[in-house]
């Protein structure tokens, strides 16, 4: 896994000491999930999604979301053409293959549903007919914690949608003064340089399907979920569809740990990032890092 490695030793240049991060971002790339990064404003997730769609050489659009943002300024519209005196239809930004959804949670829900069909079927239906998107097809939703000022939560609906979510948090102190020396963050990712082809990126993605889960370690994940649906803590645990996402980005992990086979740390770091922002949680409490606490590897 060298490219992988290569690419993300070039992305920890430009997002100084959240390497961790960067390599759950790629993972969520591998596993053909989507990945929505909550965060204060200008903590480098705009970044991110820059530096990954140069490394991994994704065409890549910018959607910036505010209320007045409507479905068609996403997906795209029909324009009257007067040359052949019929509509032709213009595609939005939503046709590429990296899609930058910056402030996601700014737009109405109208709006944020608009991605739903595209993100699940990685296609859009426009006047009867179903128009693909391109492949791969990645969407990257940045969103400003829900107390902010002028901001509308999404939906279960829309939150399940995403594979994992990340925050970056504050850069360290030897971070930061790279930062205000100029030696990382926007300023840097002009030097990036692409390292993956669109088969290259294709062929791994189908290698991380061929990645193999011993009933074992089935098993475990199970006990994951039952353990979310029993606690107690929240008002619902993770569906099956959460399963599936978990073992999908355990099995990417695997495969950039150069292991064709899953093994419980894999599912252990993925867990959070995967299931936290799947669990509605009571009064009482509660976290995905608490799950992994309380369910042992062995039953």
């Amino acid at each position: 896994m060298s490219d992988v490695n290569q690419a993300l030793d070039a992305l920890s240049q430009i997002i100084r000491g959240k390497q961790q991060e960067i390599r759950l971002a790629i993972c969520c790339l591998l596993a053909k999930g989507h990945l929505l990064i909550e965060d204060l404003p200008g903590m480098g997730k705009t970044t991110l999604a820059h530096g990954l769609a140069q490394v991994m050489g994704l065409e890549y659009q910018r959607v910036q979301f505010t209320s007045d943002l409507l479905p068609a300024d996403i997906i795209g519209t029909s324009l009257f053409d007067r040359n052949s005196s019929s509509f032709r239809f213009q595609q939005g930004p939503v046709f590429t293959q990296l899609l930058l959804a910056d402030e996601i949670n700014r737009a109405s829900p109208r709006t944020q549903s608009a991605l739903l069909e595209a993100m699940e079927e990685r296609q859009v239906s426009v006047e009867g007919r179903a128009l693909s998107l391109p492949k791969p097809f990645f969407v990257i939703a940045t969103q400003n914690p829900a107390s902010q000022e002028g901001t509308f939560p999404l939906p279960e609906s829309q939150l399940d949608r995403f594979l994992m979510r990340l925050s970056l948090g504050y850069p360290g102190p030897v971070a930061e003064k790279a930062i205000l020396k100029g030696e990382a963050g926007r300023s840097e990712l002009g030097s990036l340089k692409q390292l993956f082809s669109d088969q290259q990126l294709s062929t791994l993605q189908q290698q991380v399907e061929q990645v193999q889960a011993r009933d074992m370690l089935l098993d475990y994940v199970m006990r994951l979920i039952t353990a979310s649906r029993e606690s107690g803590h929240f008002y619902a645990g993770l569906s099956p569809r959460a399963g599936l996402a978990l073992l999908q980005a355990a099995k990417a992990w695997a495969l950039m740990s150069g292991r064709d086979y899953v093994i419980p740390e894999d599912v252990q770091a993925v867990f959070v990032s995967v299931a936290d922002h799947r669990l509605q949680r009571r009064e009482l409490g509660g976290s995905a890092r608490e799950l992994l606490a309380i369910v042992d590897v062995v039953g």
